[in-house]
């Protein structure tokens, strides 16, 4: 038996639908194109290679990579050092 798929029945359904898609890749630098403080906010966990990760940077789940933290370490303008880290990304909203 197969199940149909319905369009929401009002902009409240729609929202709600759409407030629970990640995008494909989000920042945590305020500075980047791809961050989105409001989302941040609510609390985003990645996992990597099935492992969950708490110091990343930045995740792309289409291309496979995440962008990790190297301890409190930071460049002459301030920003975390980072290495990029290839490998299956899951991200998933955190439960409150």
């Amino acid at each position: 038996m197969a199940t149909a798929i319905t369009a929401p029945s009002s902009d409240a359904d729609l929202l709600a639908a759409m407030s629970d898609t990640l995008p494909d890749r989000l920042s945590v630098d305020p500075s980047s194109p791809f961050h989105d403080g409001e989302l941040l906010a609510r609390g985003i966990g990645i996992r990597f290679k099935g492992e969950e990760k708490t110091n990343v940077e930045e995740y792309c789940i289409s291309e496979g990579w995440v962008r990790l933290a190297l301890g409190n370490r930071v460049d002459r303008k301030g920003k975390a050092l980072t290495v990029k880290l290839q490998g299956p990304v899951e991200a998933f909203i955190k439960a409150e």
